[in-house]
């Protein structure tokens, strides 16, 4: 038993390296793209806020499950869905306008 405990650090550290070093590599795609290090943090830690764009939204929270788009004269509606929970039932839902945030509800 006490031979697999060398292996088991190992393996952890291992893990931990790689975890790491993807984390890294992502923020520094993520830099490139929007050289703004405030935007880069907030999509890391997946925060939303008011204005971001829908890339940096998808950035941050991935693809949506599902949208529902509505389509005015001057404008457009999306509803971004995530973590479905039932049928048409989602934990969170983005509401943006124009390409951009502009509410969210997570239940």
């Amino acid at each position: 038993m006490q031979d697999f405990i060398p292996l088991i650090l190992i393996g952890i550290t291992f893990f931990i390296a790689v975890h790491n070093l993807k984390r890294w590599r992502r923020k520094r795609r993520l830099m490139e793209k929007y050289k703004d290090e405030v935007i880069v943090n907030g999509i890391m830690r997946k925060m939303v806020w008011q204005n971001m764009t829908s890339e940096q939204l998808q950035d941050s929270w991935g693809d949506p499950a599902d949208v529902d788009r509505d389509i005015y004269k001057t404008r457009v509606k999306e509803t971004w869905k995530y973590e479905k929970t039932g049928k048409n039932r989602y934990r969170k839902r983005v509401l943006l306008e124009g390409g951009e945030v502009v509410g969210w509800k997570v239940q």
